[in-house]
């Protein structure tokens, strides 16, 4: 048997690591006009002290989920869009989520009170970590 059609045999590994997976089915799941924290998407997902992570997660997405991933609405927990280095992206950001609907104060920052999305059925977040 050759070489060739010994690796076509082999079920293909995507490339994404798993926990980036389940950030983006995760994200998936945020309502429109709704936000989330790295923080929390990270305690949802089991992971409380994994929120760099997440926004690593974020940044690395493939583009083929970029209109399918609302990448947008994961901030920061003092409810500030995140400004790392990217200076586009940040006005980006602001600009789809307003779009949503979501009002940003003087500072730049959201009513986390008003804005959280509350997070997903206990049963989903359950069905996701067995599912990794």
């Amino acid at each position: 048997m050759s070489v060739s059609k010994k690796r076509a045999s082999r079920p293909r590994r995507s490339a994404t690591p798993p926990f980036h997976r389940l950030v983006y089915r995760l994200v998936r799941r945020v309502p429109r006009g709704k936000v989330v924290t790295y923080g929390q998407v990270a305690a949802i997902l089991g992971q409380p002290r994994a929120a760099r992570a997440v926004g690593q997660a974020l940044r690395m997405m493939p583009r083929s989920l970029l209109g399918v991933v609302p990448w947008q609405r994961v901030i920061n927990s003092s409810g500030h869009i995140s400004f790392r280095g990217d200076v586009m992206r940040p006005e980006l950001q602001r600009e789809l989520l307003e779009r949503e609907g979501v009002e940003f104060d003087r500072s730049g920052k959201v009513d986390l009170k008003h804005v959280r999305w509350a997070g997903p059925k206990r049963e989903w977040v359950t069905k996701l970590r067995v599912e990794l």
